[in-house]
């Protein structure tokens, strides 16, 4: 009797759109569940949004809306991606959900009842107007690196120096603007050293049995070696499952103690009877698709969280983990938006297929793999069209145009048979072990070897000259056809209909394979798949180098343009350099701006003296909006050149105070009055040092007529 399967991949991340390294998971679970299904298993395949966190609630309090609200937006996105890459799901959910509440906080209760939570003390920053321990986002203050007095807790926006939030000079709370203080606050353990025991009986067993993956075995075996520490299960969140515990009513549990329950709680918004599938280990087997930084939740913190309620948990079996796949010179990002994302992929206009089989064909099994155009080229021109669409192509083409489209009757060719029943057998063993890509790879050997009969059978010569040998080589090449359809509906799932189509959809599950009976006509052929041309293949290279904030600023209005419409820079003479009094690396400068006075704040003592700056011309930007550093108001900012740690100052004494800095070419009079910008508006306009020569995109910058230069930093940004 066959064991129900029960199939996950890891959840993804709501708040970020899945690039094509992500979709590895939710794709490779794909596979094997539809593997599943054709086999004669009975299959349930359940994924969805991870949606709790600081990530999610501090990016929701950033926009000005919702959690809820920004979930729904990214649940939405992730499912559109996931219906074009034809990702079948039995229950595709999200873990904001009333049954994941549920099913969290009982387990959480029964490993407490059993003694595997204990409570520790440590020191947080507290809200005492909203009556809160503050997350690190949740408190912002003076930078103590640059002095900007609205950096966040863990890093400052505009330095970029990381940050712990008590480092913060005047912290405040984002969510009241109250001063925090430090107070000690409790959170809640899982005790992983006493799970230890329990745990590395079950892995020792399932580990073998499940054939776990080399890299699983070696990082879990990792974490036990260095010993198992409890870890925090806890959070000062709103946003998340809340602790069922007396005294922790304003906490929720860490996501990444909840979200591998969502496996649980997602299977059972799909049917009532979830406990049937999840605490059934005699009936049901156990197969998690995962990339290798998710290795240790999935075999060390989950496991064991279900082996310390004490009940019958249906445990993992195989653990199918992969490498990373890395794009072009770098690794595929989601928080720099480096790659190939799933909407990216959709606008190409290249086939969900194609995709597919690219990253099958190339699955991360062993090692890393590095993506490039150039390969995606060669792959997709040489073995899904050379090799594989070749011989659908010119089987069904040969038999429907010579033939009448009416597939030969001939006898058993039982030499060629044994050999594609050697392969198919195979590659089930390969799927049933999880192998997807050495089985994905064998079913293009299997292509390959019909291509090779094909040649060697000539059958425009044999047509004629024998034509019964003829017949019994279309015969079987159709048969084979028929096979590799249904070889590759866990892959290439709408190319496999399009091939049954032409044979007139016959019968196609597994138990089909080998056997020469239910086909009698070809339909007219069409063509499975275009070339990948080397214009296009550029055209897509260039279009998707560097950064997805890259490759949109490209769509924007030129940073010239941009420059003209919304910055106002000016020369400004010094006329007074004095120290910040609270702030070892601040001058305080009153500056000229041509019969106007002004003053700036700017981080210049570790590289000038006063008498440096003291009567010199200095380039600002007029119309910064104020802001206040350190007690003090800057009004405006002072350009310098900057470089490996080098910065240098953009003098222009040669211009009198208050001439309009332009771009080279331009007439400064035909510049409109700019109102005022944010800072991030000013660093959206990319103002660099190429060659000791200030610019605006490749356009110099020029005072009076004269280039601004550089003597010092010959190339470097301008802040």
């Amino acid at each position: 009797m066959k064991k129900k399967r029960l199939i996950t991949s890891a959840l993804p991340y709501v708040n970020n759109v899945p690039h094509l390294g992500n979709l590895i998971q939710v794709l490779s679970a794909d596979v094997f569940a539809r593997y599943c299904r054709s086999a004669g298993y009975e299959t349930l395949y359940v994924c969805g949004t991870d949606e709790y966190g600081t990530a999610t609630e501090t990016r929701a309090l950033e926009e000005g809306i919702s959690p809820k609200e920004l979930c729904d937006r990214f649940h939405a996105i992730h499912t559109e991606i996931y219906e074009w890459f034809e990702i079948q799901f039995d229950k595709w959910g999200r873990t904001s959900t009333p049954e994941h509440t549920r099913i969290t906080q009982d387990i959480f209760l029964k490993l407490d009842r059993n003694g595997y939570i204990k409570e520790r003390t440590i020191q947080q920053l507290y809200s005492e107007k909203s009556d809160m321990f503050l997350a690190d986002r949740y408190v912002r203050g003076t930078c103590p690196h640059c002095g900007y007095e609205d950096a966040r807790g863990d890093q400052c926006e505009h330095c970029g120096k990381l940050l712990d939030p008590t480092e913060l000079i005047d912290p405040r709370s984002a969510i009241d603007g109250s001063t925090p203080v430090l107070r000690e606050t409790k959170h809640l353990y899982l005790d992983l050293p006493a799970l230890l025991p329990k745990l590395k009986a079950w892995m020792e067993k399932a580990s073998v049995e499940g054939r776990w993956a080399t890299n699983a075995i070696r990082m879990t075996e990792s974490w036990i070696r260095d010993g198992l520490r409890e870890r925090c299960i806890t959070r000062d969140l709103k946003w998340g499952v809340p602790v069922p515990k007396p005294g922790y009513e304003n906490k929720v549990f860490y996501v990444w103690f909840d979200a591998p329950i969502g496996y649980i709680s997602i299977t059972a918004t799909y049917t009532d009877r979830w406990e049937e599938w999840w605490k059934n280990p005699d009936e049901v087997e156990l197969y998690q698709f995962i990339g290798k930084d998710n290795i240790p939740f999935h075999t060390v913190i989950f496991p064991s969280t279900l082996l310390g309620t004490g009940e019958e948990w249906t445990l993992l079996k195989t653990m199918s983990s992969t490498e990373y796949l890395n794009y072009e010179s770098g690794k595929f990002s989601k928080s720099r938006g480096v790659g190939v994302f799933g909407n990216d992929a959709k606008d190409t206009g290249i086939p969900a297929d194609v995709w597919r089989f690219y990253l099958f064909y190339n699955r991360p099994e062993t090692s890393d793999y590095t993506f490039t155009w150039k390969d995606f080229q060669e792959k997709v021109n040489g073995e899904l069209i050379g090799n594989f669409a070749n011989l659908v192509n010119r089987t069904l083409s040969f038999i429907h145009r010579f033939y009448q489209g009416r597939i030969p009757e001939a006898p058993t060719d039982t030499a060629f048979w044994g050999r594609v029943r050697e392969l198919e057998e195979k590659i089930t063993e390969y799927l049933e072990g999880a192998q997807l890509r050495d089985a994905f790879r064998t079913v293009f050997a299997l292509s390959d070897l019909g291509n090779k009969a094909f040649q060697a059978g000539e059958p425009w010569k044999t047509r004629t000259e024998n034509p019964e040998e003829a017949e019994k080589l279309l015969r079987h090449l159709a048969y084979l056809v028929r096979d590799l359809a249904i070889l590759v509906e866990p892959y290439l799932p709408a190319t496999s209909r399009r091939i049954l189509e032409f044979l007139g959809n016959p019968p196609a599950t597994w138990a089909q394979l080998g056997r020469l009976e239910g086909l009698s006509e070809v339909r007219k052929p069409e063509i499975l798949f275009e070339r990948l041309e080397d214009d296009r293949v550029e055209a897509l290279r260039i279009r998707f180098s560097g950064t997805q904030a890259e490759r949109e600023e490209s769509s924007r209005p030129r940073s010239e343009d941009v420059f003209r419409d919304k910055v106002r820079l000016v020369v400004a003479k010094i006329t007074e350099v004095r120290r910040h009094p609270n702030a070892e690396k601040l001058y305080i400068e009153k500056i000229d701006l041509g019969g106007r006075e002004s003053q700036i704040v700017s981080g210049l003592v570790p590289y000038y003296k006063e008498e440096e700056l003291l009567g010199r011309h200095v380039i600002v930007v007029e119309n910064l909006k104020p802001a206040k550093l350190r007690g003090e108001m800057s009004h405006g900012m002072l350009l310098a050149a900057e470089a490996e740690g080098s910065v240098e100052v953009l003098f222009a004494d040669h211009a009198a105070p208050g001439t309009r800095v332009a771009l080279k070419g331009d007439d400064p009079t035909s510049y409109g009055e700019a109102g005022e910008i944010t800072i991030d508006e000013f660093f959206s306009v990319p103002i660099t040092v190429k060659g000791g020569v200030v610019r605006v995109g490749e356009t110099p910058l020029v005072a009076d007529g004269r280039e601004i230069t550089t003597s010092s930093v010959k190339e470097g940004k301008v802040g």
